[in-house]
């Protein structure tokens, strides 16, 4: 079993910038694929970026590429996002996740632990 607990969301103008954490707990973290999704109000969760076991490896959704990386410490079981440029639609609630695969997924089903979420709103 493992808790992940998000944090860092919160209200940030077009342009902004955000961090969002993710701190896991139980066990081993670095056996673990991460990844970051979202839920925007009245759409199904999707994908936003994901981060191999060792971080050597990331993957991220079109819509976020170039503007948004994802990493992580291993030493200190966290998982970060990076969030630049933010537009208005990636207003959402973020979740992390943990896979016990070996590959970056970008399917939601994949993911065998989540957190509770954090809400990240970006105002005009």
């Amino acid at each position: 079993q493992v808790q992940l607990v998000e944090s860092g969301g919160g209200l940030v103008q077009v342009g902004g910038s955000l961090r969002l954490s993710c701190a896991a707990s139980g066990r081993t973290f670095s056996n673990y694929i991460m990844g970051w999704f979202r839920q925007a109000p009245g759409k199904e969760r999707e994908f936003v970026a994901g981060i191999s076991r060792n971080g050597a490896s990331v993957f991220y959704a079109n819509s976020v590429k170039g503007r948004f990386a994802i990493s992580r410490d291993n030493a200190e079981n966290t998982l970060y996002l990076q969030m630049n440029s933010l537009k208005s639609e990636d207003t959402a609630v973020y979740y992390c996740a943990a896979d016990r695969s070996t590959v970056i997924h970008t399917t939601r089903s994949r993911y065998d632990y989540w957190g509770q979420g954090t809400q990240v709103t970006v105002s005009i």
